[in-house]
């Protein structure tokens, strides 16, 4: 499997992502249990996230996060998915 770094730029007020951020968070903390999502948080001073997740392809990626509440909701203006390769750290393939 490969890992992907997946960045979000979102297209909503605060408000509004902070409304549907509960089940967000619900549908990240699933994909964690499951190993898929290995980290993921907000930018600081940016008004966006990252997220890494391990994975077979780039479509797979895509497939799964269009199911992202915050997807669903229009809230995600772009999303940049790129296969990354940890030479060093938790996720290297040594």
């Amino acid at each position: 499997m490969a890992i992907f770094a997946v960045t979000y730029t979102y297209d909503a007020s605060a408000e509004s992502l902070n409304e549907i951020r509960p089940t967000h968070r619900e549908f990240l903390a699933k994909l964690l249990e499951e190993g898929v999502l290995l980290a993921s948080g907000p930018m600081v001073d940016t008004n966006g996230a990252l997220l890494i997740l391990r994975a077979d392809s780039v479509e797979e990626v895509s497939h799964l996060l269009n199911t992202d509440p915050f997807d669903i909701a229009g809230f995600i203006g772009e999303r940049t998915i790129t296969e990354w390769n940890p030479v060093f750290g938790p996720w290297s393939a040594k």
